[in-house]
This record gives structure tokens, sequence and C-alpha cells, in this order.
């Protein structure tokens, strides 16, 4: 018997992380008794007077919004991390450590209008979303005590979002987190071992073999990563090899910018619901170094499995092991690239 990698069990590489994930492909064969009813549409209005984002309102730590009419960023009232934290450390033998950590956290509103996603955003919208991106990329990363700017999303109550309001995060901090650090490590080998960038000739693999390709235009690509742990994660990866969102031309901002509103669309189209994910940015750290080995590139992790309703888990043997997956990334890439390109809400009478 030969091996199928669409057969039978195996474990994939991660190259970014040097992580591995156990892929279990004829387990999509057994019977499934969960649920799969379509979830209740929400309608939301277009401004929401409770709503402590919305232009104009009260937040809860007493400040007003302004009426703002495109993005708008503040302060987080109930920041993860602060400015004013005491340069300390604990230290008890090599067991018990712990070190403070100062940072600057934000909260940034994509539309003052309550009941908009990115997918139903013009892309000149989310062009203005980019740009304050790289503003404040650009700003906090030029603050001496911070070294790493994570720009995220958390999307939809299933990922903890607690308003329903389009926005996203920053948190800039003084270390560079695992993740990144992963990232770095695995990518500044490989630029040392091949002379080149390991997205860069990653990008180019899969776009000979299209399999696992989702969307492509002139400067990006979406795709199901290889080794994608979540059964719809994606990568919006550039084609070009630049470090950071600041080096992006206008018409990689404009491509940018459809990239990310059409892959939202391609996901609330496939379980026709407010598709739930986190999201984020991962670029150069801000401390000063070159980081040649950086590759741009923009993470989507979504929990939904089987419908509007029903989330992979990470549990068991993925918490005491390697994360798991039934469904392969090649099949999950062939459903989103044959989804609809228009938003299931615009295509119904």
């Amino acid at each position: 018997m030969d091996f199928d990698l669409h057969e039978h069990p195996h474990r994939r590489y991660n190259p970014l992380t040097g992580e591995y994930i156990l892929v279990s492909p004829h387990r999509m064969k057994r019977p499934w008794q969960g649920q799969v009813e379509k979830s209740e549409e929400e309608i939301r209005p277009q401004h929401d007077p409770d709503c402590y984002l919305c232009p104009g309102n009260s937040r809860v730590g007493g400040e007003q919004n302004p009426q703002y009419k495109n993005t708008f960023v503040f302060t987080n009232d109930f920041a993860a991390l602060k400015e004013d934290v005491p340069s300390g450390s604990l230290e008890k033998g090599d067991l018990l450590r712990a070190k403070s950590e100062k940072g600057i956290c934000k909260v940034i509103c994509f539309s003052p209008r309550h009941d908009l996603t990115l997918p139903q955003m013009e892309v000149s919208e989310i062009v203005k979303v980019i740009e304050l991106w790289q503003k404040e990329y650009q700003e906090l990363g030029s603050h001496p005590e911070i070294n790493y700017v994570q720009i995220f999303e958390n999307k939809g109550q299933m990922m903890g979002c607690s308003n329903p309001h389009p926005h996203g995060q920053i948190w800039a901090q003084s270390t560079v987190p695992m993740e990144p650090v992963l990232e770095c490590k695995h990518q500044g080998d490989y630029l040392q071992k091949y002379g080149r960038s390991l997205l860069e000739d990653y990008v180019k693999q899969e776009l000979e073999e299209k399999e696992r390709i989702v969307l492509e235009n002139e400067h990006f690509v979406t795709l199901v990563p290889f080794w994608a742990v979540w059964p719809f994660e994606t990568m919006i990866i550039s084609k070009r090899h630049i470090a950071n969102i600041l080096q992006f031309t206008k018409e990689e901002k404009q491509a940018y910018a459809q990239m990310l509103k059409q892959l939202t669309i391609l996901y609330d189209n496939l379980f026709e619901t407010s598709f739930p994910y986190s999201a984020g940015i991962h670029q150069s750290p801000t401390d000063g170094l070159e980081y040649k080995e950086w590759h741009f590139h923009h993470h989507f992790y979504p929990p939904l499995l089987r419908s509007a309703t029903v989330k992979k888990f990470m549990v068991g043997y993925e918490m005491l092991g390697d994360p798991q997956r039934d469904i392969t990334a090649e099949s999950s890439a062939e459903r989103l690239r044959n989804l609809p390109r228009v938003h299931y809400k615009e295509s119904k009478p």
C-alpha cells in the first residue's frame, strides 16, 4: 500500500515555528451526530446608543468618543499592558522567575457603523484601516521601550469578543512574544542557509502546486498553510519580500485591502454567518535591528468546523501532545476557493 496524504494519518511540519501537527483525514468518513443547523442572524443598528465604541457615545472609563467618520483609535480603558509599571523582577532559583513588562494597548474602530464588519466595508474604507495600522505601528514602535507591536482582531462572541462593533486591537510591549520569536528564528535560519526568504520560497511553491491557494492578486496570496491547525485557517502573504507594513507601496496597500475584503466574504459565505476568527499581522519587531529574514504575513485562525454553531476544540491529545485536524488543508482550501465572491447578504433578494 502506498502512502496517501489524503487518506492516511501523518504529521505535517510548520517551518515557521518548527512545530508539528497530526493530520487524520480518514476520520472525515466517520458518522457525524453533532449540530449542523445555521445560527440566527443578528440584526444590528447602524448606531447603538449603548455601544461604547460608537461615535459620540461614552466609554466605560467615562471618556466620550468623538463623532468620527472613518476610523478611530484610543488607548484601551482596560489594558492588559501599561506604561507606568515599575521595573522589577522575582527570581527564586531556576524555577520561579518573573519580570515586569511595560506596554501600550489600543483599540481601533474600523468604521463608525455598528452594523458592519470587514467583508461589508468598501475597499477604500479598509485602506483607511490599513493606514491607521501603519501609523500606530510606526508611532508605537518608535517608543524606546516598545520592541514589538502586535496588531490583531478577535471577531465574534465565539472568540471572546465583548463588543460586536467592528474593531481590532494593538498590543505593543517591551518583549517580543514567543510566537514571533519562533517565527523570527526559523525565518533567520532559512535565510542563512539558502540566502532567500522562507515565505517567498513557500509562496512560489504553493503557486506552482495551486492545491492550497484560495485567492491571489498581483501583490498578495491567500492560502491554507500546509501545516494549518484550524479547519479553515488561512494566511495572507505578500509576494514581495517586505518586513513590515510600512514598506507597502500604494498599489500593495490597495491590493491588501482587496484581499482582506475578499477573504472575509468567503468566510461569511462558508456557513452563511458572520464568521468568527482571531487574526493578526506578523511583521518585524521594532527594536531597531534590521531583520532581513522577516516576511510580512497575516494569520487567520477561525474556529468553525461544520456549521455556524459547531466549532473545533483544542482538547485531550491536542493539549497534551500535538495539535490535530481531520479535514486536510487541501480540502478546506478547495471549499473556500469555490465559494461565491459576492457576500451572501448581497446575493439574497
